[in-house]
């Protein structure tokens, strides 16, 4: 099982956010990035929002960096950890915008990305971005076949039922030509989807019996029994713990125990941290003694 971590700063939720990072940016991101791949861990994440409506700050924070920006700066800080956008709000874009922006990205990278994608729940914001929200879930399907026809292709053809595209092309397109692309969300619906179309799932605000219940389920499912490739469950740790605890620690490292019978192939990390040393520290613990 690998380990990633929910990059701080580049995020402030109201949920899991710390004071420290308010104050935070560039120097204090690209330090744990640095940190991070020193000591493998598998990823890093940014998530993706536009503009968030002032009135809904106070559920959904205000602070989104662009992750486009955030891992260009990032790769040429590090050299093996991977970048997972978490995620792509596909109704934002055309996927050969995705394929054209990440692609260029998945080459500077040398091949570490991942693209982390949703349907999107944020009404306000596609109607600012003059995007379609009503039925966005077709169109949203539609995009991810796109995405995967065109990623890594110089001259990308593809017909669906909301896309159609030939005779272009695309110079620089990304170095993996079978990008790995993870499918967001926290519904039956999301997880049936990802097996369908996707390399993963990886799902958010569902703890460690929620996922359970589901996953239990769900290799009941047709679409499970009868998926032939890899899939990664990406599967996100349901509380913050401060691993220089003795006692957190050992909870910690129960719970690591417990995702990793439920399947989990990678596990996306958050900490309870009062700085940024005391975050880098835990990073070195956990590397320690959860890898």
């Amino acid at each position: 099982m690998r380990l990633g971590l929910v990059t701080p700063i580049v995020t402030r939720h109201p949920d899991n956010d710390a004071s420290w990072t308010e104050d935070a940016g560039p120097a204090e991101i690209a330090e744990i990035a640095r940190a991070a791949d020193r000591l493998g861990f598998h990823h890093l994440t940014c998530s993706e929002h536009v503009a968030i409506p002032a009135g809904v700050t106070r559920v959904r924070g205000a602070r989104y960096y662009d992750p486009l920006a955030t891992f260009g700066f990032l790769a040429a800080q590090t050299s093996r950890i991977k970048f997972v956008t978490h995620v792509l709000v596909l109704g934002y874009h055309h996927p050969l915008a995705i394929a054209k922006r990440y692609g260029t990205l998945d080459r500077i990278a040398g091949g570490r990305l991942v693209l982390g994608v949703g349907v999107g729940t944020l009404e306000e914001e596609f109607r600012l971005l003059g995007a379609r929200f009503a039925g966005r879930g077709p169109v949203y399907e539609d995009a991810v076949r796109a995405l995967r026809e065109s990623f890594g292709q110089r001259e990308p053809r593809y017909e669906g039922a909301y896309f159609r595209f030939e005779g272009f092309v695309v110079d620089p397109c990304g170095v993996q030509a079978r990008i790995p692309i993870w499918l967001g969300g926290r519904s039956p619906r999301s997880l049936r989807r990802a097996l369908v179309q996707g390399d993963g799932w990886d799902p958010f605000g569902l703890d460690v019996e929620r996922l359970g219940a589901l996953l239990g389920r769900a290799r009941d499912w047709p679409e499970w029994r009868q998926r032939r490739t890899p899939f990664d469950l990406v599967l996100p740790l349901d509380r913050q713990l401060d691993v220089t605890r003795a006692d957190e620690r050992r909870t910690f490292l129960d719970l690591v125990a417990r995702y990793r019978a439920l399947g989990a192939t990678v596990l996306n990390l958050r900490f309870r941290h009062t700085s940024l040393a005391h975050y880098l520290e835990q990073l070195e613990i956990v590397a320690r003694e959860a890898t």
